[in-house]
């Protein structure tokens, strides 16, 4: 069995690490704080005084760390997981990182015989412990193969994003999305709220509406922005704008400052002036994709089964 090595301890490592370990498999492990690693120690896990001497004992190397000012430091610097690793053998970062880091080291590592690859995680500490976290695979699929068994024992979908830096992309659009979701709910509940209605229905009419469905991700997307098609509407322009409107309305009558709505209100209106008032109201994306010159296509997808990979946690990292 494979000598995995792990660097990072912290929140999201040592429960990655935990699982590797009970599936089996030696560690050789590292921190600056030595006590994080006392579980992994008395498991069997042997403590290294380097990044470096973690990668020249392992086969396959993990770390999980900070940011990418920590990665690239643990990863090329004095002591670190270049300077030890050994020709065929795989070097993984977890962290939630800089694609263009990633890229930059990759011809580094390969010039030494080393595979790379970046693998950042969704699913919080809790998701860490019970394995039960997204990881998103960039880099070369034949080694994504080889590697996976070891991700499966701390992640329940894992998958292989494309190429070296695709995993960290998908991870930062993924919390950049989420965000961005939280904040409308935000403005949406502080309206509902003041408006004079209480939390928990409000909370319910959003998780068991079309929204907390994830009718738009799962399906809607897929039959409209993927494909480039957006007639027949399911649910016209002009009808969402008037919603919008009246909701931002609401808040200018009792004083709520919604930032995120008003401008998805000028969307709408930019949209509708361009003559798409009868198309579906996702139409919007048009001119996001104009704005940017990136179409977004997937017509091989099937809305009928992209619902059913529905999967929700606690918390994201």
């Amino acid at each position: 069995m494979e000598t995995v090595g792990f660097i990072g301890l912290g929140n999201m490592g040592g429960g990655m690490a935990a699982n590797i370990q009970r599936a089996g498999h030696p560690m050789v492990i590292y921190d600056l704080r030595e006590e994080t690693a006392r579980p992994l120690l008395e498991c069997g896990a042997r403590l290294a005084n380097s990044p470096s001497e973690v990668a020249e004992l392992s086969d396959i190397t993990f770390t999980s760390l900070p940011g990418p000012k920590e990665v690239e430091e643990v990863a090329l610097g004095d002591q670190g997981v270049l300077e030890g690793i050994r020709p065929g053998s795989v070097y993984i970062d977890l962290s939630s990182s800089r694609p263009s880091l990633i890229r930059e080291m990759e011809p580094t590592f390969r010039q030494k015989g080393v595979h790379i690859l970046d693998a950042p995680v969704s699913g919080g500490k809790n998701g860490a412990e019970i394995g039960s976290l997204d990881v998103m695979v960039g880099g070369e699929k034949e080694v994504f193969d080889r590697i996976k068994p070891i991700v499966d024992t701390f992640g329940d979908k894992v998958f292989y994003a494309g190429s070296i830096g695709a995993g960290s992309v998908c991870k930062l659009v993924h919390n950049m999305i989420g965000h961005s979701v939280r904040q409308a709910i935000a403005e949406g509940l502080t309206l509902g709220v003041k408006a004079g209605v209480d939390p928990e229905p409000l909370w319910e009419s959003i998780r068991r509406g079309s929204l907390g469905r994830m009718r738009v991700l799962h399906e809607g997307l897929v039959k409209t922005m993927f494909r480039g098609e957006y007639e027949p509407a399911s649910f016209a322009l002009n009808l969402a704008y008037k919603d919008i409107s009246l909701a931002t309305e609401l808040a200018r009558e009792y004083d709520v400052p919604m930032p995120m709505s008003t401008l998805a209100e000028q969307i709408a209106m930019q949209a509708m002036n361009r003559g798409w008032s009868e198309h579906d109201s996702s139409v919007t994306v048009r001119l996001q994709e104009e704005q940017s010159q990136t179409e977004v296509r997937a017509p091989h997808l099937d809305p009928s089964k992209a619902g059913k990979f529905i999967t929700t946690h606690p918390e994201e990292d």
